[in-house]
């Protein structure tokens, strides 16, 4: 198991002027598994390239349990990639391909094969040794492409994008195995995705990405309850933003006052700021006074198992989520008590 530390990172491409990564730093704790997110060119893959030595940073310094790695080669850094489009070997069998990391440190072949062996099983394909990747499906390549990674028990595992060249169904069924398979052996993973969701469901940590440089590092559950800004809010699903002034416990919209509770880690100044608050945790019809308006119906959009309402409030729209299980119907143009918990409003900088 081991600590990473990425310490004010930066990489310049010959030829650029502008940085693909800037200023970049944080702790991936021993054992934890960690997300990049963001969106396409905002520099996810580039650092992790640097983490696993393929790429030099310009400036900066990767630390491995307190050690600077920058001047350790690749193949001796311990740090081991899996590729988004895995790069088997087409003309090596399955347990050869998995074997290769061993075979190249020249590992007796009986450790090798009984290595193999146990790494097929731990991915869940113990009879395929035998077989071409070319004979394999898009997921069992992903998964000999893991087991080929797992073998020389790397101090850091890094995953380019795992689950994106899958079906809906393999990307779940690959979730849970790489989630699995995290967790028993306790490895420092490190995987860089496009999509929120994904990160959500796997990751302890998520580090968010734009244009080279980390916005937030947090928990899943800070993006939703703690977002650092409105643009970390609406990658995350947010939709509801009203222009406000903070001011102490309060914020003011040209819809009302709200109390609000400010919580640890809340960022915006006194002043002008932004009002957001997620359309799940709003009530609709809640006997409360404080903290409530009245809007009116636009549209109701139903989900099954929830709807989903937009509402006007002045000259705002909002979105609403609530459960089907609730009783009364909510039509379109109808009357409703909107009300926001003071516990579930975020402010944010302007």
């Amino acid at each position: 198991m081991t600590q990473v530390i990425l310490d004010k990172i930066q990489k310049v491409y010959s030829g650029g002027d502008v940085a693909a990564v800037d200023d970049f730093s944080l702790e991936i704790p021993t054992g934890k598994l960690v997300a990049f997110l963001g969106p396409s060119g905002c520099g996810k893959t580039t650092t992790l390239k640097m983490i696993a030595g393929l790429i030099q940073p310009t400036t900066g310094r990767i630390l491995f349990d307190g050690e600077d790695v920058l001047p350790i080669p690749a193949e001796k850094r311990g740090a081991v990639m899996v590729f988004q489009n895995y790069l088997l070997f087409p003309y090596m069998s399955v347990g050869d391909n998995v074997g290769f990391g061993l075979k190249m440190r020249g590992v007796n072949k009986r450790v090798i094969t009984e290595r193999v062996a146990e790494m097929l099983a731990l991915v869940k394909l113990p009879d395929i040794a035998k077989r071409r990747p070319t004979q394999l499906s898009g997921g069992q390549q992903q998964r000999v492409a893991l087991a080929r990674a797992l073998i020389t028990e790397p101090r850091v595992l890094l995953l380019d994008e795992p689950l994106s060249n899958l079906d809906a169904h393999l990307r779940d069924e690959m979730r849970d195995l790489i989630l699995s398979i995290q967790r028993d052996l306790a490895v420092t993973t490190v995987f860089v995705t496009h999509d929120q969701e994904e990160a959500v469901l796997l990751a302890d940590q998520i580090a968010l990405m734009f244009d080279g440089l980390l916005l937030q590092y947090a928990s899943p559950a800070e993006f939703y309850q703690r977002p650092i800004s409105e643009r970390a809010a609406r990658f995350f699903g947010g939709v509801n933003f009203i222009p406000a002034r903070r001011d102490n416990g309060m914020v003011r919209t040209d819809i009302g006052d709200f109390h609000f509770a400010a919580q640890e880690g809340e960022r915006a100044p006194s002043g002008a700021a932004v009002m957001t608050i997620r359309p799940e945790q709003i009530r609709l019809n809640d006997s409360a006074e404080n903290n409530s308006v009245r809007g009116r119906i636009r549209e109701r959009i139903y989900v099954g198992t929830y709807t989903r309402y937009k509402i006007a409030l002045g000259a705002h729209e909002i979105e609403a989520i609530r459960s089907a299980d609730l009783p009364g119907a909510i039509g379109v143009g109808d009357e409703v008590n909107v009300h926001f918990p003071a516990d579930r409003i975020w402010v944010v900088p302007a």
